[in-house]
């Protein structure tokens, strides 16, 4: 059993999951958004490969805490996520997370075209963690 965690974009979506005792994200790819159900049976497919039982999709707020555009686009995509897979949803607030993975691939000098490649991957690890650390308290 373990958790999956997404950091859904319109053009990216990162996918993380979390080892068995629910202590760790790993993150696992990144998947184009095709703006249609193939994305969704693509996240389902991983499900099932990595025995999930819970998805966590990364909710962005604005800093004053009220749900904007991108949020209530993400809200949808959660809505469609559980429908399609079967599984429970929770939204996590992800405010910073993409800011915190750039800023983490920066102090590791990364490259800009290798940032490009794996922040969204990142930024979905680190919404599965925060989630998991805030159970595991």
């Amino acid at each position: 059993m373990r958790l999956m965690g997404i950091d859904y974009g319109e053009r990216q979506i990162g996918v993380a999951v979390s080892d068995e005792l629910f202590l760790t994200a790993q993150g696992v790819t990144t998947l184009r958004n095709s703006g249609d159900v193939r994305v969704l049976n693509d996240i389902a497919k991983l499900a099932t490969e990595y025995g999930v039982t819970e998805l966590v999709v990364g909710l962005p707020k604005n800093m004053n805490g009220t749900i904007g555009p991108k949020g209530e686009l993400a809200e949808s995509f959660a809505k469609e996520l559980g429908a399609v897979t079967g599984l429970p949803v929770r939204l996590w607030d992800e405010r910073l997370t993409t800011m915190a993975a750039n800023r983490t691939l920066l102090e590791a000098d990364v490259s800009r075209k290798k940032r490009k490649a794996v922040v969204d991957k990142m930024a979905a690890m680190l919404i599965l963690q925060n989630y998991m650390d805030s159970k595991n308290r």
